[in-house]
């Protein structure tokens, strides 16, 4: 940790003291840009003001409870490399790099450990450096089957109701008892290691990214009567086992937004793409492509502070022979998304409530800023957040205009903005089935 945190800052010394060439001048002790920026991705005003300078550490505590995983406790933090106001990136990126760190246990034995490191710009050129990597221990994942029949509403049968269907959640959950108290879980262990590299293109607005992902997987069944284990056992899914799974990725990335961690304006869209090969070492071979496109517009500016209309709009198709925990599993240069349900797409599901080949997810948010506060020397900012999801699973792309495979959650949540970077996220999601309380770090999108 310690040669990471010394490696990071060397790249942080270099990249703000080199002098890229002849061609830049210093005017008012701010050096120019050793290659052009679009004007569309320089942080307002506000959020200048607000953006620290130097390096500084952000951290808090993630404490969650829910009937799944029991209660959680652990700690996300990060360190951020600013640079000064005079590096000529300070207006144009959220910082120079950021290392994060993320520990998390849980009541009912879920863990995790993951290490991030994000560097764009990295020492003044149009490159960008990810790395991530992570262990994850879960016992208490759900599955509830990978086609659209998953869509069905919950239903048990009750010794004085007789069968009940269109259950909600909690109902369900009580009914399944003696050997079917596992029905819908099952547990994994999964190794990751992702590198990727961005070349920024149009002055920053569009970027091409390769990369490359290696994880270890293992996942089980309970030794009881298992729907994961009954589909596997019939053909119906593959890879409940362990195994190794590799993908070559590829992207295209067009953004103009202001500040990734908060945008105010802009837009980002992306189209992505994972190849996994046995011939490239991996126990499958799948391919998956995903969409998505968000954007972001501040409402009145003359009269509010902050007011923001958020939009995405989300499209994935899996093909060839998938293992079935691919099906909810969205990768993007930014992080994988998983649905359909939980935190990131359908708040008012469980997580992968609904899986399918196709599978698309739509989110709308209005990110009103109320208030603002300093406390010892940190800047905090609070925003009111009423959102709506929606989305629908299909078996093939030929079945995408049947509407009734919608699902709709909706809710209300809390934004607090910790210098800039740092977002923690409050929601509450209700929908037909579940009501459901997140905190989580970071905007959903």
């Amino acid at each position: 940790m310690k040669k990471i945190v010394y490696l990071l800052f060397l790249i942080n010394y270099f990249s703000f003291s080199q002098t890229p060439g002849d061609s830049l001048k210093i005017i008012s002790d701010t050096i120019k840009l050793p290659f052009a920026i679009a004007e569309e991705k320089k942080l307002s005003d506000e959020d200048l003001k607000d953006k620290k300078e130097g390096i500084y550490v952000t951290g808090a505590p993630d404490l969650s409870s829910d009937p799944i995983n029991g209660f959680g406790y652990g700690g996300e933090g990060a360190i951020f490399f600013n640079g000064k106001k005079n590096d000529p990136f300070f207006e144009y990126t959220p910082y120079r790099a950021s290392l994060s760190l993320v520990l998390f246990n849980t009541t009912r034995s879920q863990r995790e450990f993951f290490l991030k490191l994000d560097v764009p710009y990295i020492l003044n050129t149009k490159w960008r450096l990810r790395l991530e990597g992570g262990y994850e221990v879960n016992p208490n994942l759900l599955y509830f089957g990978t086609s659209e029949k998953s869509l069905q509403g919950l239903s048990y049968y009750d010794s004085i109701k007789g069968p009940v269907n269109n259950a909600k959640y909690s109902d369900y959950e009580k009914s399944l008892t003696g050997s079917d108290q596992f029905y819908n879980g099952y547990s994994k262990k999964e190794g990751v290691l992702n590198v990727s590299m961005e070349r920024s293109f149009l002055d920053g607005k569009l970027r091409l990214l390769a990369g490359y992902e290696a994880a270890y997987v293992d996942f089980s069944a309970y030794s009881c009567n298992s729907l994961i284990q009954t589909d596997f056992n019939t053909g119906k899914i593959l890879g409940l086992n362990k195994g190794v799974v590799t993908f070559i990725q590829t992207g295209l990335i067009y953004d103009t937004r202001d500040l990734e961690t908060d945008p105010g304006n802009g837009i980002f869209a992306e189209l992505t793409n994972e190849l996994s090969l046995k011939a490239l070492g991996s126990a499958f071979n799948l391919n998956k492509t995903f969409a998505h496109f968000n954007f972001y517009k501040k409402i009145l500016p003359g009269t509010f502070k902050k007011f923001v209309i958020a939009g995405r709009a989300a499209f994935g198709y899996t093909a060839m022979d998938s293992p079935f925990f691919e099906y909810q599993d969205q990768w993007t240069s930014e992080g994988s998304i998983e649905g359909l349900g939980g935190p990131n797409t359908l708040r008012g599901f469980k997580q992968s409530r609904f899986l399918g080949r196709v599978m698309t997810f739509n989110n709308l948010e209005l990110r009103y800023r109320f208030a603002q506060l300093k406390l010892l020397k940190q800047t905090f900012t609070f925003s009111a957040v009423p959102f709506i999801d929606a989305g629908g699973v299909w078996d093939d792309l030929n079945r995408i205009g049947h509407f009734e495979n919608y699902r709709v959650s909706e809710g209300g949540g809390l934004r607090i903005a910790w210098n800039v970077n740092t977002i923690l996220r409050f929601d509450y999601a209700v929908s037909k089935e579940d009501k459901q309380f997140f905190f989580n770090f970071s905007h959903a999108f």
